[in-house]
């Protein structure tokens, strides 16, 4: 805990929107700034040390995520003494609103972002999208994407036809092509299920010589919840922080997933869906020599009756 920063332990959990949002901004005006940018957005700032971390969130996200309703980044402000400017959306917006423009153009004109010795960009999903998109205001900033959009604009992107209520919207303008603007970053980094379709055809539209495309085969359509849950997160981030984010050092931390039960049952219920056996009985051996797994236990016994049957042979037992 930093000195000065108890206040940032408050619970804001069970309150209204309303109230939610009033906390917020006290909270943001007691270490540093509170900005409205109309209806649908505001950003605050913590004032801390010389890394800045900019996150891109939604309200909703965070009253979901966060067991206290805090922000991602105040657990980077508690832990390493960063600062961070918070943009929140209520709502998937994209940030795609002549408010937030003009704060960037503002903070750009005050050379806030040159203050920072290390500035690194962060968001998911709509999020992960305004996260590639406006880093271009920060040149030689790190940028972690999550599953991030390129852009809505149906003439690029109309097999995407999951956010159809945004195709009015303009993402042509300023701030608008994602993988152009990471073009002034320094490192970017791309997080993805290849087997999500329509996330993979966007990050492929990310294909930069300083943009990483970390693959995440079946993990699914909650990147961040998954990474959250794996406790690699706030670990990616501080990796990002100080400079030693990478394919490998992600890989390595990556390997979590071995653990985590909801990946291992959804690669279970895949390879029973794709009707390979000989694997499924190959992982549902590991798991249960690792952990205490009823369900991997339950299959592998039926796998073990089908090859007895005669219906395909069993991997031999290792020493």
């Amino acid at each position: 805990m930093q000195d000065g920063l108890n206040s940032l332990d408050e619970s804001l959990a069970g309150l209204s929107v309303a109230d939610w949002k009033l906390r917020m901004e006290a909270l943001a005006e007691e270490h540093g700034m509170f900005q409205s940018l109309g209806d649908k957005h505001f950003a605050t700032f913590i004032d801390q040390k010389n890394t800045l971390l900019v996150t891109f969130e939604t309200v909703q996200g965070i009253r979901n995520l966060s067991e206290h309703a805090q922000p991602l980044g105040f657990d980077m402000v508690k832990a390493l003494g960063w600062s961070h400017l918070c943009f929140v959306s209520d709502g998937d917006t994209w940030f795609r609103d002549n408010r937030v423009f003009g704060f960037f153009d503002q903070l750009i004109d005050d050379g806030f972002f040159e203050e920072f010795d290390k500035v690194i960009f962060y968001g998911a999903g709509p999020c992960g999208y305004a996260a590639s998109a406006f880093s271009v205001a920060a040149p030689g900033a790190t940028v972690v994407a999550i599953q991030p959009q390129a852009t809505l604009d149906p003439r690029m992107t109309e097999w995407d036809d999951r956010f159809t209520e945004m195709r009015r919207v303009n993402f042509n303008d300023r701030y608008g092509y994602a993988p152009d603007m990471l073009d002034a970053a320094d490192r970017a980094f791309v997080f993805y299920d290849p087997k999500q379709d329509l996330d993979a055809m966007h990050a492929t539209l990310f294909e930069r010589p300083n943009v990483e495309r970390l693959r995440m085969p079946n993990m699914g359509a909650t990147l961040q919840t998954r990474m959250i849950n794996m406790n690699i997160l706030y670990r990616v981030l501080s990796l990002a922080g100080v400079g030693k984010l990478s394919r490998k050092t992600f890989y390595k931390l990556y390997r979590a997933r071995r653990d985590n039960v909801a990946y291992l049952r959804g690669l279970m219920a895949l390879l029973d869906a794709e009707e390979r056996p000989y694997l499924n009985a190959l992982l549902c051996r590991n798991v249960v020599t690792r952990q205490h797994a009823p369900k991997f236990r339950r299959r592998l016994d039926a796998l073990e009756k089908q090859a007895e049957a005669g219906d395909f042979t069993l991997p031999p037992q290792t020493v």
